[in-house]
C-alpha cells in the first residue's frame, strides 16, 4: 500500500465522519416532534457501542471460553448495578483466572 492510498483512505474516512455529524444539523432546521425518531436517535450510540465492543470481547482473549466467562461476569455485575470500573476490572480478573486455570488443566 503506497502513501497516496493511505492518504485517500484518511480523507474518505474524515469526509464520512464529517458528513455523519453535519447532515443532521444542515437538514433539520426545526425541533423534532416525532417520538419514534427521538427514541431512535437516543439509542443509536448504545447500539453502535455494542456492535463495536461485543465482537472485540470474544476475539481479544486466548479462547472463546474465557471470553464468555468474563463477558458473563461483566453482564452479571452490570445488571446488579456495579459501576463501570469495577465491572471492567472484575471481567479482566475473571478472564485472567480462567486463562490461568485452563493452562493448568
Amino acid at each position: 500500500m503506497n502513501a497516496k492510498t493511505i492518504w485517500l483512505y484518511i480523507v474518505v474516512m474524515a469526509g464520512v465522519t464529517y458528513l455523519i455529524r453535519m447532515l443532521p444539523l444542515a437538514l433539520l432546521r426545526k425541533k423534532l416532534r416525532s417520538r419514534f425518531i427521538k427514541s431512535f436517535l437516543f439509542y443509536v450510540p448504545y447500539a453502535v457501542l455494542a456492535v463495536m465492543t461485543v465482537p472485540a470481547i470474544f476475539e481479544s482473549t486466548g479462547s472463546v471460553f474465557s471470553a464468555t466467562v468474563g463477558f458473563a461476569a461483566a453482564v452479571l455485575l452490570a445488571y446488579r448495578g456495579a459501576a463501570l470500573l469495577p465491572v471492567a476490572l472484575a471481567a479482566c480478573g475473571v478472564v485472567f483466572c480462567t486463562e490461568w486455570m485452563m493452562r493448568l488443566f
